[in-house]
């Protein structure tokens, strides 16, 4: 895993979910400094002790925040509302990141979990 593969992911992106996808790395960066980056089945991830904790990924019209869980999303329903949910992804626009605030619940909810 490298730091290096996201770096290519985002480059194939068009705008505006290259730089919409790099303002959430960034914010998930700042939050797990610690973390490991790289891909994991082709997107992004960053990794705690071997564990996925974040990722995101880019479709046609939509952008999601991964949180490799099943749970996370349902134990933050309430924090999630104003965004299109499933057990594993939170799907948001291409031209807005996910509020700082948000990405840092998920985070916590995640390792919490590990």
């Amino acid at each position: 895993m490298s730091a290096e593969e996201i770096d290519v992911y985002l480059a194939k992106l068009e705008e505006p979910k290259r730089a919409t996808l790099q303002a959430l790395r960034e914010t998930i960066a700042a939050i797990l400094p610690e973390a490991e980056q790289g891909l994991s089945y082709g997107v992004p991830v960053f990794r705690l002790g071997g564990k996925n904790v974040a990722g995101f990924s880019a479709a046609k019209r939509h952008l999601s925040y991964l949180p490799h869980s099943g749970s996370v999303t349902a134990t933050l329903a309430d924090a999630l509302s104003a965004f299109e949910t499933s057990k594993g992804a939170v799907k948001f626009a291409i031209d807005a990141p996910l509020p700082r605030d948000i990405v840092e619940r998920l985070i916590q909810a995640r390792r919490d979990e590990l």
